[in-house]
């Protein structure tokens, strides 16, 4: 206890007009409490809420701008719009149906151009499970930009347009192979398996690590951040990374690529090697030797990451 409080609270008016200790006032978040009391079951009585307590009852202008602010997220344009999720579940459902649906008729006519609406059909499938999967575990974290469809940045756009680009360029240009259908083969199946595997793992340690995954490295640690050391994070540091560097691989290796495959390669290799080293540095800063521990048993799946 503070020196200058009283332990009993029988102390004189005199005692605290010269006591130098003042309570610390602690800031309100009307947000917060909103949210809270939200979550607790309703507006009315915090003590019967569900068990949600607060500190103090915010004033009614406090819970209204507090709730105006929060269905503020959930308007157009806003980064948690119910209109932009459902427009984008509903196009990737769309384009993915379309897809499928040609890369089966493309198939049964032994048409070799099917893997251009795989691809297509595998990524849309790849960017409606990262929301999906984030909505299902994490739902405070479940917004537009779950999707990733578009903040990886041009530099992700491109590569895959190339990727279907190659694609197309090879069947039409090249449709004879250069080499042995027995490798062509090899490497048609080695590229599904590789797809399945990296996205199945992707997924399962999304669904995992739950509301301790993010798209985006956390620079500070919050409070409810744990070393989730379970599941296939008991085999894997960074399974998420893992499943996507080899579906990734996968991909190029279905489609046929070569130039694409060397530039897949390389460019998710740089990008994992690095960004782990950078996250590494802040999970030893935030958990410590736990984390070493952790890192002295585990694997990342990467070649030549360590």
């Amino acid at each position: 206890m503070a020196s200058g409080s009283s332990s009993n609270g029988s102390a004189n008016p005199s005692d605290h007009e010269t006591s130098s200790w003042v309570p610390p006032v602690r800031r309100r978040n009307p947000l917060h409490e909103a949210t809270s009391m939200i979550n607790g079951g309703g507006l009315g009585d915090p003590t019967h809420s569900r068990g949600a307590q607060l500190p103090s009852s915010p004033q009614p202008s406090e819970v209204s701008l507090a709730l105006d602010k929060y269905e503020s997220q959930l308007y157009p344009h806003a980064r948690k719009s119910l209109s932009g999720i459902a427009l984008r579940a509903f196009l990737l459902g769309l384009t993915l149906a379309f897809s499928s649906t040609a890369t089966i008729y493309l198939l049964s006519i032994s048409n070799t151009i099917w893997r251009a609406p795989f691809s297509i059909a595998c990524l849309c499938l790849f960017h409606f499970l990262e929301f999906y999967t984030t909505s299902l575990t994490n739902v405070p974290a479940a917004e537009v930009s779950s999707f990733l469809l578009s903040s990886n940045g041009s530099a992700y756009l491109l590569a895959h347009l190339f990727s279907m680009l190659e694609c197309l360029i090879s069947h039409y240009l090249f449709p004879s192979p250069l080499l042995p259908a027995t490798i062509h083969n090899i490497s048609l199946y080695l590229g599904l398996f590789l797809l399945v595997l990296g996205q199945t793992i992707r997924s399962y340690a999304m669904y995992t690590a739950g509301t301790n995954f993010s798209h985006f490295v956390k620079q500070r640690k919050a409070q409810s951040h744990q070393l989730v050391t379970t599941g296939i994070y008991s085999y894997f540091r960074h399974p998420s990374y893992f499943g996507y560097f080899w579906w990734g691989i996968g991909t190029q290796l279905v489609y046929g690529n070569t130039v694409c495959l060397v530039g897949f390669g390389l460019v998710l290799w740089w990008f994992f090697f690095k960004r782990i080293q950078g996250e590494e540095r802040l999970l030893v800063g935030f958990f410590g030797d736990e984390y070493r521990v952790y890192r002295g048993r585990t694997w990342v799946g990467i070649p030549f990451i360590k």
